[in-house]
């Protein structure tokens, strides 16, 4: 009977743990399905307010829902065609605006990383599972999304859409997951090898922690390089635009008459500020971008006959004239980036104020900036391939920089300013401690010799035996620069059986003098003045008229009269 039961219960617990792994499961799914629901929400409302808005609609709410599912599409990078044109042949549009495709990127982000969150009762998904489960849930409606889009004013190639859709909620969940599961090391970057001979002693990043800590450190200076080219993309975008502010306002105004059109116009250009700001990054990089098939823009110079649509951002392009200073000063955006993977590589490579032993050694702090530097161009040159694309057929079928040569030049860049100004900061930094050091031990030497130092050493009896001075408490130089004497200490006038702060010898065990040079047979500990406490208490405890203490026997402490370092006075025979 007993073994029945067990069995009953055994069953009973293993069929509750599947039913809460199939709920975990099934939460997983639906927060990917409610994450590509509240994307295409988000489009479609802004579509919507645009129809209503429009003073000539030309279709009604079903052309318009058609067109948020199709520009929703086109946020997961599928290029889209449009079959109405004054030339009558379709023309592709495969300019992503990043800004748009950062809505599915961060809800699909923030539900694989919620889903590995267990909830209460539930058992807690594997990352494979939450992976898969999300990115599921999300692609049930992407596929539902892609059939409704056909037949559209905006169409989409249907097999090369399906191949494309997928992509970024995977690699969004991926991350998220990654980051739900506490970041763990690739392998390549776990298994990176320490540079330098083998006899040569590990330093403190050595071991798994080393690697983990090496490896957060190339990633963080990785990213805050690309958020550095990112920023002066921004920058040269924005001094651009007000450069050609005439050209840019009648550009803006020439597009639309209708208050609502020129609305959707500004919120297109804000939704490609930041492909503006990759392709400002790369012009500052020195590749530059293509402006149709047969026209590039560099610093140095305009090469081609530029094909330029009328668009606000694309009439601030400097596309007169060969290069000058202004453009060729340009170049200080990479140098910046190469100074920020540096800083972020140093300030835990080599901190301020840090130790010789607890820096990284050289081919260390190398490594980790050159690492920094090729993750930097990578991901430069992930954001030039997205960020172009076609605007139709001929001559406009190319625009947007050239993401290999993008990437080529970020690497230079980087890591070659980025290495050696990481080095630079390191000898400097070291450099100054070992300064640093060095007064702080001739300032303990003098004071061992004859008081004169600004820091002072004592020889405890717990030190070593070879008589190597430590640093004496802080408490206690503070007395010796004040002037004033404190209980265990070398001041002048002190207690009985210690020396004098001038340099003379001290006295021995019971007052004997010692010889010259040596250092007294019993050294006090280094503690706070305790005696006003001590005598406040023994008269807060002593009982009236007697000589004790409350509870306890009189000490030769307690006695009237007693002071350190003196003995009682004799009484008198009556």
């Amino acid at each position: 009977m007993t073994q029945v039961s067990e069995r009953g219960t055994t069953l009973s617990s293993a069929s509750a743990t599947e039913r809460g792994r199939a709920a975990a499961l099934t939460s997983a799914f639906l927060r990917g399905v409610f994450a590509a629901a509240l994307g295409l929400a988000s489009i479609a409302a802004l579509v919507i307010a645009a129809w209503i808005t429009s003073p000539y609609p030309d279709s009604g709410a079903g052309g318009a829902l058609r067109i948020a599912a199709a520009l929703w599409l086109l946020a997961h990078g599928a290029e889209l065609v449009r079959p109405d044109t004054l030339s009558g042949v379709p023309a592709p549009v495969g300019l992503v605006p990043l800004l748009v495709m950062a809505l599915p990127v961060w809800l699909v982000y923030r539900s694989a990383r919620d889903a590995l969150e267990p909830d209460e009762g539930r058992p807690q998904l594997t990352a494979l599972g939450a992976l898969c489960t999300v990115a599921g849930g999300y692609l049930l409606v992407g596929g539902a999304v892609l059939l409704y889009a056909r037949g559209g004013a905006l169409s989409t190639n249907t097999f090369g859409t399906a191949l494309e859709l997928p992509l970024v909620p995977l690699l969004s969940a991926a991350a998220g997951v990654w980051v739900a599961s506490g970041r763990p090391l690739s392998p390549l970057l776990g298994r990176l090898p320490r540079p330098g001979r083998a006899d040569t002693p590990a330093p403190p990043a050595a071991g798994a922690a080393g690697r983990r800590r090496r490896a957060l450190v190339v990633m963080r200076s990785a990213t805050a390089g690309t958020a550095a080219l990112l920023g002066g993309g921004i920058l040269l975008v924005t001094c651009s635009l007000l450069w050609h502010a005439g050209a840019a306002q009648e550009t803006f105004l020439q597009l639309a008459a209708a208050w609502s059109g020129r609305i959707a116009v500004l919120l297109l250009s804000v939704a490609l500020l930041p492909n503006a700001a990759v392709w400002a990054a790369s012009y500052a990089l020195g590749p530059g971008f293509a402006l149709g098939t047969s026209a590039t823009v560099t610093p140095l110079a305009v090469t081609g006959s530029p094909a330029l649509p009328p668009f606000p951002l694309l009439a601030a392009v400097p596309a007169e004239g060969p290069g000058t200073a202004v453009t060729w000063a340009t170049g200080v955006v990479p140098v910046v980036a190469a100074l920020v993977i540096a800083r972020f590589t140093v300030r835990v490579a080599a901190p301020p104020y840090a130790e010789r032993d607890e820096a990284w050694s050289a081919g260390d702090t190398a490594l980790a900036a050159a690492l920094a530097g090729a993750g930097c161009a990578v991901m430069t040159a992930a954001l030039a391939a997205v960020a172009g694309g076609p605007m139709g057929t001929g001559r406009l079928a190319e625009f947007g920089p050239v993401w290999w040569l993008t990437g080529a030049a970020a690497l230079v860049w980087t890591v070659g300013i980025g290495v050696p100004a990481a080095l630079t900061v390191r000898a400097w930094r070291l450099w100054s401690r070992r300064g640093t050091d060095a007064v702080d031990t001739a300032g303990e030497v003098g004071e061992a010799a004859g008081g004169g130092g600004a820091a002072s050493v004592d020889v405890t009896p717990d030190g070593p035996a070879d008589g190597t001075a430590t640093k004496t408490a802080w408490w206690r130089r503070v007395s010796r620069r004040s002037g004033t004497a404190t209980p265990g200490t070398d001041a002048d006038e002190g207690p009985a059986g210690q020396g004098k702060d001038d340099g003379t010898a001290g006295g021995g065990e019971n007052g004997s003098p010692t010889p010259d040079g040596a250092a007294p047979a019993h050294e006090p500990y280094d503690f706070l003045p305790t005696d006003a406490f001590h005598d406040r208490d023994a008269d807060a405890n002593r009982e009236p008229g007697t000589g004790r203490e409350s509870g306890t026997e009189m000490s030769s402490d307690s006695t009237p009269g007693f002071e350190p370092g003196h003995p009682p006075e004799p009484r008198s025979a009556g």
